[in-house]
């Protein structure tokens, strides 16, 4: 596993605030066509995309939704609001239903679980284990899709001066995944749906 580090800023690079953030959005500095993400108070480009990527958030999707029960809604590449973040995860499963997320994004007590798919990525992406066990999110999974593989983290440690997860598994594509949503088991994840 590797070490999570702090981002190391360029010496020019400004730290924004997550309502700084949202007034770049509101005034149009930042809009649709940017695609970018704040994480730890930088504005940082989000990776590019490809097939292979692009595919399995939609493998991720189609094998997640149908498990999701009642009071859940599953977002797609969509922003959830932290205390210095709003990344936006692949797939975050959130409480409530489509309707409930139309004047601002889940925050940390509103998510279930967060989803990132990985291939170059992955370095980030194990980064972000470190914002999201700041902010309390309770599971995040990682799709490897170069080792193909799925990271989960549990257990996460809040806000402290090294956060982490307490829980770190891997598992293999013959495996299955516990899918857990607010502490509770509701079901099995085959590691090979979720891979290409």
């Amino acid at each position: 596993m590797s070490i999570l580090r702090p981002p190391i800023p360029p010496p020019s690079a400004h730290q924004f605030t997550v309502d700084e953030h949202h007034r770049m959005i509101q005034t149009g500095i930042l809009d649709e066509t940017d695609r970018v993400e704040l994480l730890e108070g930088y504005v940082v480009d989000k990776m590019p995309h490809n097939p292979s990527h692009d595919g399995s958030i939609q493998l991720a999707q189609e094998t997640l939704a149908p498990r999701i029960p009642a009071g859940w809604c599953m977002r797609i590449q969509s922003a959830v609001t932290l205390s210095d973040s709003e990344p936006e995860p692949e797939i975050t499963v959130a409480r409530g239903t489509s309707r409930t997320y139309l004047t601002s994004h889940p925050r940390p007590a509103d998510v279930g679980m967060l989803v990132e798919i990985a291939d170059s990525s992955l370095s980030r992406d194990r980064d972000k284990a470190r914002i999201y066990a700041r902010a309390g999110v309770a599971i995040y999974w990682i799709v490897k899709l170069l080792d193909r593989q799925v990271e989960k983290y549990a257990l996460p440690s809040g806000p402290t001066a090294t956060p982490s997860y307490g829980r770190q598994s891997t598992y293999c594509i013959e495996d299955k995944i516990p899918l857990v949503l607010d502490g509770i088991t509701i079901g099995d994840v085959a590691a090979k749906d979720l891979l290409p």
